[in-house]
């Protein structure tokens, strides 16, 4: 069974945009990683929904390759503040120290900042920001 059956394009909740492409990743990897989302289903996803889908593609990615053959945890969780939502990438792999990070280009294209920090229990958790849309706010020339 395909786990591609939603459109990026027209997927308005982040949650089911969340699961749906770390669901796809973890089905193609043969080590055992424990996945946990927290995402409200009522969350928007904030912004083009098939350019966020290759952000989470790609951290989602990231973790599962630190986290390597002995598997592990990844908890990704979201939040919708004042400052705009961010979405976090929890894994248990090595700490910070020991790995190399990248941003992926689709998060400058976004707007979004992403930092990295230690987890107390171990691990690394890469936090998204996305800066709220100003669609509504502008004014026309």
């Amino acid at each position: 069974m395909s786990h591609h059956w939603i459109d990026p394009k027209a997927c308005q909740s982040l949650a089911i945009l969340v699961e749906t492409v770390s669901c796809a990743l973890l089905t193609q990897h043969s080590s055992p990683i424990c996945l946990e989302v927290d995402v409200e289903s009522e969350l928007q996803v904030p912004g083009d929904g098939e350019k966020i889908a290759d952000l989470i593609r790609n951290m989602v990615g990231q973790s599962i390759e630190q986290m390597g053959s002995q598997g592990g945890e990844l908890m990704i969780t979201a939040v919708d503040s004042a400052t705009g939502v961010e979405l976090e990438i929890a894994d248990s792999g090595p700490s910070l120290e020991e790995r190399s990070t990248t941003i992926p280009f689709t998060a400058a294209a976004l707007g979004a900042k992403v930092r990295w920090q230690n987890c107390p229990q171990g691990g690394v958790a890469a936090t998204v920001a996305f800066r709220p849309q100003a669609g509504a706010s502008r004014m026309a020339a």
